[in-house]
């Protein structure tokens, strides 16, 4: 593998014994009226004010980290590399928290040392910049008290994906752009068609409200971005099935995290970004599809999947 001037060419889930917590707080939303009671429909008023207001923060959250996500793609080089040595040093943080949230200073610290050894990595010769990946899972496993192997796991998992990340702007902002258009066609498709089709579940004992309709209906989604790539941008036919491969692997990447929070017997990630949780619950579809596309361009070469 090379530095950042290269090419990417180069058990069941039970509840966890510890006590169950949530992130979030329990307390109404601020966001509308606390009136009690129902209104003429015989929705409560409550409920409903308290779901428009969370809504409300929910799109603001969600328009802050696209405007700075566009900017910081679009700027590219340092930049970029800068966004997502932050993104992997809180999600680690993260995942120690969830394991482990009575010592925070310990999180702290690998999230801090996630960061450095991302930044060390990008910027070293290729068989110790992948040695450094390493650091963090073995030292987060030696630390934590428990569940060390999913810690380590889960961590190098998610450094490799940032890697992948940053080698794909490296390589050509077109690259990261339609693998977020894949990530989120097989999201917003997935999500509407379950909500209206129903179905069997997927995986009811991982994740209850994924349906099986609705993963169908993202592998579609994601197949249209890669005919989009082939009419629009000229990319041969490989990126359709390349597209629906990604597509899934987004869809695996939520499974993986919502198994692993049950695990911990949490609800989110964190609560740093209002409305909706951690950096984890947004991106761990992203981190999924990075992590596969990575693979399959070192497996078979940008020509491989279409690109």
């Amino acid at each position: 593998m090379r530095n950042t001037s290269s090419s990417i060419r180069s058990g069941p889930i039970s509840p966890a014994p510890n006590s169950p917590r949530s992130w979030r707080a329990t307390a109404p939303a601020t966001g509308g009226s606390v009136l009690s009671g129902r209104d003429g429909g015989g929705v409560s008023v409550t409920a409903t004010a308290g779901k428009w207001g969370d809504l409300r923060v929910r799109v603001l959250s969600a328009a802050v980290m696209a405007a700075i996500g566009v900017v910081v793609v679009w700027a590219g080089g340092v930049w970029f590399h800068i966004l997502v040595v932050f993104a992997l040093g809180v999600m680690v943080w993260e995942l120690a928290m969830m394991i482990d949230a009575a010592r925070p200073t310990r999180a702290m610290w690998l999230a801090v040392l996630t960061a450095a050894v991302l930044s060390g990595q990008l910027y070293t010769p290729e068989i110790w910049g992948f040695a450094l990946l390493a650091v963090v899972p073995l030292l987060g496993a030696l630390a934590l008290p428990r569940h060390r192997l999913l810690f380590a796991t889960y961590a190098l998992g998610l450094q490799l994906a940032g890697w992948g990340l940053v080698q794909l702007r490296h390589d050509s902002a077109a690259l990261l752009v339609w693998l977020v258009l894949v990530v989120i066609a097989s999201d917003v498709l997935g999500y509407f068609a379950g909500r209206l089709l129903g179905g069997p579940k997927f995986w009811p004992r991982v994740s209850p409200k994924k349906t099986w309709s609705g993963t169908i209906a993202g592998w579609g989604g994601a197949a249209a971005v890669g005919l989009g790539m082939v009419w629009f941008a000229g990319a041969n036919w490989s990126i359709v099935w390349a597209s629906v491969i990604v597509g899934f692997a987004g869809q695996m990447g939520d499974i993986v995290e919502s198994a692993f929070k049950r695990r911990m017997g949490v609800k989110d990630a964190s609560d740093l970004i209002p409305g909706h949780g951690g950096l984890m619950d947004r991106f761990d579809a992203l981190m999924g599809a990075a992590l596969v596309l990575v693979g399959l361009m070192w497996l078979l070469g940008p020509a491989g999947v279409g690109l």
